[in-house]
């Protein structure tokens, strides 16, 4: 007979409180049909943004467990209606940082719909706006655009710590874990398959090729490598290492010069006399140190003064090493300006004439509000994607964080991955654009370092190279966006066997 006493603390069971159930996270992308016009031809093409699981198997004691969510990672892909999947490219696609969601490469250069950001003669004001991308990758390659944890709207689920993937080789295998599913799902292993990096990015897409070699068996078409950085090295001014104060001058020449402090003389003479100062003279006046004479020293302290723009008094006080962010702050301090890091046509007011380091990048701060305001309306409004969390473009939280203990005693490089995968897919073709005013991934840096690319010579040619008169984004150089196009089209047909 059941207890009717109300004072009882026996219970039925439906009247247990039950405990919360933890919701599991699912995929929640979501798909949109759209057309776009190029040139009196007509692509019908299929979008679908939204984010995707990645798991973990959870082994205890030798026993799996099952696979446990991760992380929930944006994506944005496009794939052409008509098209026959088998024989179609397929392009994925990211920036770097790290610590920025692909948004640059995505609605920049690639995507069928780009961002009005406006340039150095033509800056547009806000709100901005979108238009249709007539010279989008889309009309010679699927895309599929990816944005790391803790970028875009990629988040560590709940209880998971997102450092876990701030960090060179958890980034990679999150991100080819990302391109392994959607290959799969899709059924897209027998399609040509490209990876697009800007920046960090490029020497994430050479880790990811040789990752995904090695792990999956999956073999890429091509690389394109968009303001290629494959050994930070290169760039770093750390103690101990010249490198950098020698690979930076060609573009710090190139920056004087698009400013007018090498009156009429041509752009290819400027950078022929810096890459040649930068290539022995310099070099070997650093590795001299005290033991460089007197004369010696004047001439290389003229020479530098001369290819840079900046007083020869400046070059001697700082010993014949200009850091680049110094370089920028003081070029044009005698007009109260600054010039950009990243796109060093760029410039801004500085109100401390004082300041070592300028207190602003107008590369930067001039076109980041189109680029987030035309994500964030383009999202929603178009791709018909919610989510409140705040579209992360660039994280300094994940810079700074960014961890490098695989390179611990030695400079962080995918270097030897590209060669490895090259070595192993001699099909493989590496497509490498330069702009020439970019300060932060500098052309003769990354020149420098293909040349001790260890591959045998036959797969040289497998390389080409492309070169803007533009910063590190240089598709907001209208001309050279343009171009761009043109030359990455040609590189994935080519690639492709088309």
């Amino acid at each position: 007979m059941p207890d009717t006493n109300p004072d009882s603390k026996a219970t039925d069971e439906k009247d247990t409180p039950s405990v919360e159930t933890k919701v599991e996270p699912t995929d929640d992308l979501v798909t949109t049909k759209h057309t776009l016009t190029l040139k009196r031809k007509k692509l019908a093409y299929t979008a679908q943004t939204g984010r995707i699981v990645l798991r973990k198997e959870v082994i205890t004691d030798g026993k799996s467990e099952g696979h446990k969510a991760k992380a929930e990672v944006f994506l944005t892909s496009y794939t052409l209606d008509d098209a026959e999947p088998g024989s179609r490219p397929v392009t994925f696609a990211f920036n770097g940082g790290p610590g920025s969601a692909s948004v640059w490469l995505h609605m920049g250069l690639l995507g069928p719909r780009r961002v009005l950001s406006g340039d150095v003669d033509d800056p547009v004001a806000p709100p901005y706006g979108l238009t249709d991308n007539q010279e989008t990758l889309l009309a010679h390659s699927d895309l599929v655009f990816i944005d790391p944890v803790s970028t875009g709207y990629s988040r560590a689920v709940d209880g998971e710590a997102a450092k876990e993937y701030h960090g060179y080789t958890a980034d990679i295998e999150s991100i080819g874990e990302v391109i392994r599913l959607w290959v799969s799902r899709k059924q897209r292993w027998l399609s040509p398959k490209f990876l697009a990096g800007e920046s960090y990015g490029t020497l994430r897409a050479a880790g990811l090729a040789s990752h995904l070699q090695e792990r999956h068996g999956m073999y890429f078409n091509g690389l394109l490598l968009i303001s290629s950085v494959l050994d930070l090295g290169t760039l770093r001014f750390t103690e101990g290492n010249d490198l950098p104060y020698s690979l930076y001058v060609p573009t710090y020449a190139a920056i004087a010069h698009y400013h007018g402090l090498h009156g009429d003389r041509p752009l290819d003479d400027v950078l022929a006399d810096a890459e040649d100062f930068a290539a022995k003279e310099l070099p070997w006046a650093l590795a001299r140190g005290a033991r460089l004479s007197t004369q010696d020293r004047a001439e290389a302290v003229a020479t530098l003064a001369s290819l840079t723009g900046l007083s020869e008094s400046y070059v001697d006080r700082v010993n014949l090493r200009i850091e680049h962010v110094r370089y920028f702050t003081e070029l044009l301090r005698d007009k109260g300006l600054v010039v950009g890091r990243m796109d060093g046509r760029f410039t801004t007011w500085e109100p401390d004439g004082g300041r070592e380091h300028m207190s602003d990048d107008p590369s930067i701060s001039r076109i980041i509000g189109a680029y987030t305001g035309g994500l964030n309306h383009y999202v929603r409004a178009e791709l018909g994607y919610e989510n409140d969390l705040p579209y992360e473009i660039l994280s300094t939280d994940v810079f700074k964080a960014w961890s490098y203990s695989d390179f611990e005693g030695r400079s962080v490089s995918s270097v030897d991955s590209l060669a490895s995968a090259m070595r192993a897919n001699p099909h493989l073709r590496v497509h490498v654009a330069f702009g020439h005013y970019d300060g932060a991934t500098p052309y003769f840096a990354s020149e420098h370092v293909l040349a001790r690319l260890q591959i045998p010579e036959e797969l040289r040619e497998n390389i080409d190279t492309a070169y803007y008169p533009a910063g590190h984004m240089m598709y907001v150089h209208e001309e050279s966006r343009v171009r761009q196009a043109k030359d990455l089209a040609k590189f994935i047909k080519a690639a492709s066997g088309k």
